[in-house]
């Protein structure tokens, strides 16, 4: 959903739960109010658990010549593959 439309959610929510004093009979503003409320704070706690689980920190080491250099780890459905990369200096056959 998004940082954005979480918000979004929270405030509609909040107007139609505190300053909305409408009676539709069948329809109780304040309970569809709080509903929206709690989507968006679901909706949010959803979203910064992703981009928190997407950050990870990576060190940059320095290359030297014919050395092989391991990436960061990328999770893929509960398995980490590792990447590496050999680095060949300037004259070397690929």
């Amino acid at each position: 959903m998004g940082i954005g439309g979480s918000i979004f959610l929270i405030a509609v929510g909040a107007i139609f739960a505190f300053a909305v004093e409408a009676n539709l009979g069948w329809l109780n503003l304040s309970v569809v109010g709080w509903v929206l409320m709690l989507a968006g704070l679901a909706g949010l706690i959803t979203t910064l658990y992703f981009w928190n689980s997407r950050r990870r920190p990576v060190v940059a080491a320095p290359v030297a010549e014919n050395r092989v250099v391991t990436e960061r780890a990328v999770p893929v459905r509960e398995q980490v593959v590792r990447e590496h990369r050999e680095v060949r200096g300037p004259g070397y056959p690929v």
